[in-house]
């Protein structure tokens, strides 16, 4: 019997598909990814070393049958709803890393909101500050 996720492992899931979704994941996501890791308080106790096996984890679950929704699922039932926001603020974060965010990644971002029941008006305070960071 496989071990429960971590929240810190689902976290990383919801950044991997952020990144994979538009099936590629390229440096400057790859690399906001472990920016974001190191700096933010909801990982301070995540080991950066596992990050690699877990991202692998996510992306063997991503190839099978209906991967996407079952990683979804398990984001949602891992991660404590006290959190669901930062789930979707890192979602964007990685998506728009870039400076593209194209429409599998929108639609992600959709799916993500109607998965945790995140209400509208959240995401786009969510979504908009992301625009400020990311502003030439």
């Amino acid at each position: 019997m496989n071990k429960p996720l971590s929240t810190h492992e689902a976290l990383i899931y919801v950044m991997v598909i952020a990144s994979a979704v538009d099936r590629t994941m390229n440096d400057f996501e790859l690399s906001r990814i472990g920016q974001l890791i190191q700096v933010l308080p909801v990982f301070e106790d995540f080991d950066e070393e596992r990050l690699i096996s877990v991202s692998r984890d996510c992306a063997v679950l991503l190839n099978g049958p209906e991967g996407l929704d079952i990683v979804l699922e398990i984001i949602r039932d891992t991660v404590p709803t006290r959190l669901y926001d930062t789930v979707y603020a890192l979602a964007v974060e990685v998506a728009s890393a870039d400076m593209s965010v194209k429409a599998e990644e929108l639609r992600l971002l959709s799916l993500l909101r109607d998965r945790l029941g995140l209400d509208k008006l959240t995401c786009a305070a969510i979504e908009r500050s992301a625009i400020a960071r990311y502003r030439k």
